[in-house]
């Protein structure tokens, strides 16, 4: 302890600090703890029930007797039932909020032998949330016969837990190999090198670990949503946080009127075709993780069941009468613009405001050029492990594929399947196992062949949700164009520093200092386009 005044708070213990005759004959935790000559207990302060008032004031004098400097102060604490946890826990709550700490002045300690085992977890607790500024200490009788001791000796030994875990060095550091462990999971053990990238996996394992909320993960098609929700289950398995199952489905393929039977289920007879009952995915996924993924596709009476289901943990299934239950974790996945959706009457807001909590963007592939390498070495060992085929480039081929991946014209519209798609073919393709500079250079062209025949969005279907029809409509065909262009980038790139890098790769390199984020902002807050997209959560504030 420091050279403040220690103090030492506890329950007494009924049975452990009982009095009698030979009480002086056994170890009493409240008593011996004021024997040690290495603690000295400047104040003691027993809380207890009326009914062991009497006790109480036995070992206050006992006390006394072992330790004439120890001041001891009773208080009674009326708690009713030990054994109820809500009620320990809001009495000891209310004692701390109440009780004048002084922690410049004095040291505090809180004894935990004593009391029942519900009282030393809320002590623990509340200790541990730093509600109350104190460390703990946990008493034990000495390991010999206690008849064989000198009264000095009885006192036992005792151990004092700073529950401030950062600093048990092996404590830290086994949390710091669990999260490293946990965020390469989320990343299917993919070394990424994008900082922004890194930065949000880190934020997702932390939610995805303490939080049930649904979570929403945005992004183009292929940028890894599905993966990723899988990644997240198994994650939360892993650490216990579910015991259900996965079930993902994409709600692009569950329109119609098959999608209510689809995900609420459905009794036999309800409608023509329905032989049997079908209990449905939400029950499916209960105690577990429901991924559905295009989330916006869904219809929007099958969103309002959703958010009921979501917020009451219960639902009608088609044709009942009797509700059930599902406590399910949602993830969601799009790649629509849901406020846009909500704006269009297509989704509801309601629903996006219970889904919206813990929101994620992820970033297509072009914004990541620094991680195209080590996805190349990822892909191939996948490619390696359903085949039995071991295939790697010659250098100068995998040297050609990387300029190629990560040029800023490399828009890889299709993201990580257009990725996954080419080095299928290039493995497939490869002889003796090894890709050739021929086959990259083939590759290359087919690619830039298919994204030169994706139609590119409409300009007008890009703008109207920023800007108004009305402020469209007054701009200049060539404005319009451009604008468009740039904020399809911005969006894409999760970045105004990203996107700034792809629309400015010519005349960058030949600045000596360059600020593209700065140079897409003021083009962006021009057009007025900035704080709508702000709003969407595509740049951030």
């Amino acid at each position: 302890m420091s050279g403040k005044r220690t103090v030492v708070l506890g329950f007494l213990g009924s049975n452990l600090d009982a009095g009698g005759r030979k009480r002086w004959d056994r170890w009493r935790p409240t008593v011996d703890l004021c024997r040690h000559d290495d603690l000295i207990v400047d104040r003691l302060e027993i809380l207890h029930d009326r009914a062991w008032t009497s006790l109480a004031s036995i070992v206050r004098n006992d006390v006394r007797q072992v330790s004439p400097e120890t001041e001891t102060v009773l208080r009674v604490t009326d708690m009713g039932d030990p054994w109820d946890f809500e009620a320990v826990y809001a009495h000891l709550h209310d004692f701390a909020a109440e009780y004048p700490w002084r922690p410049e002045e004095e040291d505090y300690l809180i004894h935990i032998t004593t009391g029942t085992h519900v009282a030393q977890i809320c002590w623990f607790l509340l200790a541990e949330s730093r509600r109350i500024p104190a460390k703990l200490v946990q008493t034990a009788p000495p390991a010999r016969n206690q008849r064989d001791l000198d009264p000095a000796e009885r006192a036992g030994t005792y151990t004092i837990i700073d529950l401030d875990l950062s600093r048990y060095d092996r404590i830290a550091t086994r949390f710091a190999r669990e999260q490293i462990a946990g965020l390469s999971f989320l990343k299917s053990g993919i070394a990424t090198r994008n900082v922004a990238f890194n930065a949000l996996i880190e934020r997702i394992e932390r939610v995805a670990i303490v939080s049930p909320a649904p979570i929403l993960l945005q992004g183009p098609t292929g940028s890894g949503k599905s993966r990723l929700a899988r990644r997240i289950y198994e994650l939360k398995r892993a650490r216990s946080k579910v015991v259900g199952g996965f079930v993902e489905v994409n709600c692009a393929t569950i329109r119609g009127d098959g999608a209510m039977s689809a995900l609420f289920g459905h009794v036999k007879g309800s409608f023509t075709g329905a032989l049997r009952d079908r209990p449905g995915l939400l029950r499916a996924a209960d105690h577990g993780v429901l991924f559905l993924d295009e989330v916006a596709e869904l219809g929007v009476e099958e969103q309002a069941l959703l958010l009921r289901a979501l917020e009451e943990k219960t639902f009608l299934s088609v044709g009942a009468d009797t509700e059930v239950g599902s406590d399910f974790q949602l993830i969601a996945g799009t790649n629509t613009d849901l406020a846009e959706a909500v704006a269009e009457g297509r989704f509801r807001e309601d629903l996006l405001a219970r889904i919206n909590l813990w929101t994620f963007h992820l970033p297509g592939l072009a914004a990541r050029p620094e991680d195209v390498e080590p996805n190349v070495d990822y892909e191939l060992a996948r490619f390696a492990e359903s085949t039995g085929c071991t295939v790697r480039f010659n250098k100068e081929a995998r040297d050609a594929f990387l300029r190629f991946a990560t040029a800023p014209d490399a828009t890889w519209p299709g993201n990580f399947r257009d990725l996954n798609a080419a080095l299928t073919r290039l493995a497939t393709l490869a002889e003796s196992g090894r890709i050739t500079v021929d086959l990259v250079a083939e590759e290359v062209l087919r690619l830039r062949a298919t994204w030169q025949r994706r139609r590119p969005d409409d300009d007008v279907a890009t703008l109207v949700p920023l800007l108004g029809r009305d402020s469209v409509d007054a701009l200049d065909r060539f404005d319009r164009v451009q604008l468009a262009d740039v904020v399809r980038v911005v969006r894409r790139s999760g970045s105004l520093s990203a996107a700034g890098r792809e629309l400015f790769a010519r005349s960058r390199a030949r600045k000596q200092s360059v600020n593209d984020a700065d140079r897409v902002r003021k083009y962006l807050i021009r057009h007025g386009a900035l704080e709508p997209l702000r709003s969407q959560g595509v740049v951030s504030s």
